[in-house]
C-alpha cells in the first residue's frame, strides 16, 4: 500500500482511481498547483506525489520541498514538451499520461532511493564522472558490461548517460531495443563542432532506457561504420565536458582499437578512426577493461593490456575477465585465471562474471538490462558488486553511537524473539 497525493488532470484521476483504490493505495490529499501540493505536504507528507508535467503542478520547489522529505515524485506526461520539462528538472520518473495502469503500479512499488536533484545540477561539472568501459579485440562483452554498468549506477539514485562510442562496430541499441536511425552521440558531436551543444540538446536527441529499477539515457552509436569520421578528438572532448554537467555519471562504451600510427600519415590533420577510443580513455576517470576468461582471451587481453598502460591518464581501473567457466580453464577457475594475470601483468585485483549464456541472451533479446531480466543472476550480482566496491564511492561511515544504538537494538528485537518463540 501506497500513500499518494495527487496533483493530474481530473480525466487521468477519472482513469486511474478505481484501479488505485483497487490495489490498497490510500490518496491524502488532491490539489491543482504545486503550491497547493507544498502546503499539503508539509501537513502530512505522503510516500509519493503523482503530480502532472507541467509549470503548473511540477516545480523546483516542490521537488526540493520532496526531496528534503523523502517523498517520491513521479511525474505523467502528455507531451513531449512536459518530458522535457521535467527532465530539465532532474526528475526522471517518468510516464506517459496514457501509460496503462499495470505500468504505473510498477513505478509505484518500486524501491527507489530519492537522489537530491535540485541544487546540485549545476555542480555536475565538478562532481560527475566518466567511465569507460574497454576491451580488446574478440567481443569480450564490452556493451554487455557497459549497459548493465549504467543500470546499476542509476538503480542507485544517480542520474546516468551511457554512450555508444565504438566507431567499428556500435551495438548498445540493438541490446537495449532502441530505434538507432538517428545516431545521437554522432549528432552530439556534431554540434559540439558548431559550438552548439547544450544539457537541452542532450535532451533532445537522447533516447531513453525506462526501467523502475534503473532508467538511464542512452546516445546510440554509428549507424553505419563508415561514419567515423565524424567522431574526431576535438568533438568527442567537448562533448564529454558538457555531458558531464548534464548528468553524474557518463558511461562509455568504447573501442578496441588503441593503435596510433595513423598520426604517421602526411596530413596531421586528417580524421583517425582510433581517436573516440583514445579521447575516451584519456578523459575518463575511471577505466574498466575487460577480457574474456579463455587462453585465448587472456592473451589478447595481456598484450593490450601493456598498449592500455602507455595511455591512461587515471589509475582508477578495475580488470574484468568475462565468462569464467571451467570447461575453458580447467579446475579452480579462479585461482588459475587470477594467477595467470598476476604473472603476466602484474594484475593483482580482478573481478570475474561467470558463464550464463541463457541469461545474457534472454536480457538481449528483450532489449532489458540485467537487473531488469534477471535481477538474482550470478552475472548480474557480480557487476553489481564492481559497480558497488569500485566505481561508486563509498559509503559514509556510521558514527558509534548510532552503530551502539543498531547493536542495542538488535538485541531488544532477539530478547523478545526468543521471549515469542519459548
Amino acid at each position: 500500500m501506497t500513500i499518494l497525493a495527487l496533483a493530474i488532470d481530473h480525466t487521468i484521476e477519472d482513469r486511474i482511481l478505481v484501479d488505485l483504490v483497487e490495489h490498497g493505495h490510500t490518496v491524502t490529499t488532491r490539489q491543482s498547483t504545486a503550491r497547493e501540493l507544498i502546503v499539503a505536504i508539509g501537513k502530512r507528507a505522503p510516500e509519493v506525489v503523482l503530480v502532472q508535467a507541467d509549470r503548473v503542478t511540477l516545480s523546483a520547489e516542490l521537488l526540493t520541498v520532496c526531496d528534503e522529505s523523502g517523498v517520491r515524485v513521479v511525474a505523467l506526461c502528455s507531451s513531449d514538451s512536459g518530458r522535457r520539462y521535467a527532465a530539465s528538472l532532474g526528475l526522471y520518473e517518468v510516464l506517459d499520461a496514457t501509460a496503462a495502469w499495470a505500468e504505473i503500479e510498477a513505478l509505484l512499488g518500486a524501491d527507489v532511493t530519492v537522489p537530491l536533484r535540485i541544487g546540485v545540477r549545476q555542480g555536475h561539472a565538478a562532481q560527475s564522472r566518466v567511465v569507460a568501459v574497454w576491451g580488446p579485440a574478440g567481443a569480450p562483452g564490452r556493451t554487455t558490461l557497459a549497459i548493465n554498468i549504467a543500470a546499476e549506477i542509476a538503480a542507485c539514485g544517480h542520474t546516468v548517460a551511457l554512450v555508444d562510442a565504438d566507431t567499428y562496430g556500435g551495438s548498445v541499441a540493438s541490446a537495449l531495443g532502441l530505434l538507432d536511425e538517428a545516431p545521437g552521440f554522432a549528432a552530439a558531436c556534431r554540434l559540439a563542432g558548431a559550438d552548439a551543444l547544450t544539457p537541452a540538446e542532450l535532451e533532445r536527441i537522447a533516447q531513453r532506457y525506462t526501467s523502475p529499477q534503473g532508467a538511464y539515457w542512452v546516445l546510440t552509436g554509428l549507424g553505419g561504420p563508415s561514419r567515423w569520421p565524424e567522431l574526431s578528438d576535438e568533438r568527442i572532448t567537448r562533448t564529454i565536458q558538457t555531458l558531464r554537467q548534464w548528468v553524474e555519471y557518463v558511461v562509455i562504451d568504447a573501442g578496441f582499437s588503441l593503435e596510433s600510427d595513423e598520426e604517421i600519415s602526411s596530413d596531421l590533420f586528417a580524421p583517425r578512426r582510433n581517436a573516440a577510443t583514445l579521447a575516451t580513455i584519456t578523459a575518463a576517470d575511471h577505466v574498466v577493461a575487460c577480457g574474456l576468461a579463455d587462453p585465448v582471451g587472456m592473451a589478447r587481453f595481456l598484450r593490450a593490456w601493456v598498449e592500455l598502460g602507455t595511455i591512461l591518464s587515471t589509475t582508477n581501473v578495475s580488470v574484468v575477465m568475462n565468462r569464467m567457466r571451467r570447461s575453458a580453464v580447467g579446475i579452480d577457475p579462479k585461482g588459475q585465471i587470477s594467477g595467470t594475470l598476476r604473472r603476466f601483468g602484474g594484475i593483482t585485483d580482478v573481478v570475474l562474471v561467470p558463464q550464463d549464456v541463457a541469461t545474457v541472451d534472454n536480457a538481449v533479446l528483450t532489449g532489458r538490462t540485467l537487473r531488469d531480466a534477471a535481477p538474482k543472476s550470478a552475472v548480474r550480482a557480480s557487476i553489481r558488486r564492481l559497480v558497488l566496491t569500485e566505481i561508486l564511492p563509498a559509503p559514509a561511515p556510521v558514527p558509534r553511537r548510532e552503530q551502539r544504538r543498531e547493536a542495542s537494538a538488535g538485541r531488544v528485537t532477539r530478547r523478545r524473539r526468543a521471549r515469542e518463540a519459548g
